[in-house]
């Protein structure tokens, strides 16, 4: 494949780091050295991202199974890989829609090339805190019917913004945008030592030159779901959300943890 214009992939990529950690190919030496130097200081890394694909595998299931959302939005989805949105909202239903946002040029390549024939799906290059180029857009216009129930996914994304960009606010600017009956997804990395939080948002900040937010508390995470109103089991960590018989990977320490819940806008 070749690289889109102006990709440097001596800097890591959140997206590329996430895909190394899945067993992934499309990420290069920067993105995996990045994961291994994480590995040393937080070595629960890559079971907290299979946990948090199992999470988002289960909750897109139960949204399109047993909520009967056809509609998607994935803010900030990552490189493509087995078994993604639209592949297990389509196994419910062939019509379910999904757009995909990413800012990594990388993204746009690869899930354009991969979406081509699924006339269903489409891959937006936006940032996710632009939600008024992201509601206007022509992918989300073509397959998001405004009158229908949506859901809004932000599932391990809200630590990549930082506390300037008011990640609440983007959270509620969003759930303002969605028809009655939408639900949305949040969650993001939290843990309860200062010290795991300011190495690994240093850290992260350093080494993807400024695209990361931090690592938070179960607070915050709080006061992003204000205008949610939760389903069971609220907020958890995410391997305890609806787990299935043996889906979800042992992890080894918990120094950290995905954090996050499920819930229906302004119900």
């Amino acid at each position: 494949m070749s690289l889109p214009y102006g990709v440097d992939v001596t800097i890591p990529s959140v997206a590329r780091m996430y895909d190394s950690l899945l067993g992934g190919q499309d990420n290069y030496p920067a993105d995996r050295a990045a994961c291994e130097e994480l590995l040393k200081h937080v070595p629960s890394i890559r079971e907290l991202a299979l946990n948090n694909r199992e999470f988002l595998r289960r909750v897109v299931h139960v949204l399109a199974g047993e909520y009967g959302i056809r509609q998607f939005i994935d803010h900030g989805s990552g490189l493509p890989t087995q078994d993604n949105v639209h592949e297990i909202a389509q196994r419910v239903d062939p019509s379910s829609r999904v757009v995909y946002i990413d800012n990594d040029p990388i993204v746009r390549t690869i899930g354009g090339v991969l979406l081509a024939s699924n006339e269903n799906t489409a891959v937006l290059q936006a940032d996710m805190r632009d939600t008024e180029e992201i509601f206007s857009s022509e992918p989300v216009g073509r397959l998001i019917d405004p009158n229908e129930p949506v859901a809004a996914l932000f599932v391990s994304v809200l630590h990549c913004i930082p506390d300037r960009d008011r990640p609440a606010e983007l959270v509620a600017r969003v759930a303002d945008r969605l028809p009655p009956g939408s639900m949305m997804v949040l969650c993001q990395l939290v843990s309860d030592s200062a010290q795991i939080r300011d190495f690994v948002s240093r850290f992260m900040d350093e080494q993807t030159q400024g695209h990361w937010g931090r690592v938070r508390e179960k607070k915050d995470v709080a006061d992003f779901c204000a205008p949610l109103n939760l389903i069971d089991p609220g907020l958890v960590e995410v391997s305890t959300w609806q787990p299935r018989h043996d889906d979800v990977p042992a992890q080894l320490s918990w120094e950290w943890e995905e954090y996050g819940g499920v819930g229906f806008v302004g119900r």
